[in-house]
């Protein structure tokens, strides 16, 4: 079995893969979410999705890798403890007191940083989960994403000079838990007809 084929299928095994009606943060109405918040309760599967980003990371240059709050942080947490690389991250709320930082970790500036997501979507977002670690000196190059949802996301980036690497396409998670008998026809074509007229 693949590494994909083993991911996907965990990720359904533990529910992080569902179908009805969801509202993505773009304003999407999709018939399918993933869920990878769930992971922090599923060590095995955390340290199975860090594996697989770590061999996609080793072919990339930084100096430190940047997790995203809140679902990415425990994926980079693995990733930084598995191969002992500096991690830093950006808070979602700034404190009125004590440093009163917005980024937390240690690193230089003109550091290169590798933001490490849980997925992508349209990407819109990804730009302003970047601004505190370009504001405070650190350069981006790459994204690395565990799901791709292929919603335009990855053109985006590269339209602004960035490179995307997933480890998973939503479009090849679907075509693994069809072949297995893990969803029906009728979600397997809903979430595969949506993908198609939303792509950008």
């Amino acid at each position: 079995m693949s590494k994909k084929q083993e991911i996907a299928l965990a990720l359904h095994e533990i529910g992080a893969v569902k179908f009805g009606e969801f509202t993505l943060k773009s304003g999407i109405v999709s018939p399918i979410y993933i869920d990878l918040r769930l992971l922090i309760s599923y060590p095995k599967v955390l340290k199975l999705i860090s594996e697989a980003m770590v061999e996609m990371a080793k072919e990339l240059t930084f100096d430190v890798i940047a997790g995203i709050p809140y679902t990415a942080l425990p994926i980079a947490t693995a990733i930084s403890i598995d191969q002992d690389w500096p991690m830093v991250y950006a808070r979602k709320e700034v404190k009125d007191y004590g440093t009163k930082k917005k980024l937390e970790g240690v690193f230089k500036e003109g550091d290169t940083a590798l933001i490490i997501d849980d997925l992508i979507t349209t990407g819109g977002s990804k730009f302003e989960t970047i601004e505190p670690f370009e504001a405070s000196g650190l350069k981006i190059t790459d994204f690395l994403v565990l799901v791709d949802r292929e919603q335009g996301g990855g053109r985006l980036l590269e339209e602004k000079g960035f490179k995307l690497h997933s480890v998973i396409g939503i479009n090849e998670l679907l075509d693994i838990l069809h072949e297995n008998g893990k969803i029906d026809d009728q979600s397997y074509k809903k979430s595969k007809d949506f993908i198609a007229a939303t792509q950008v």
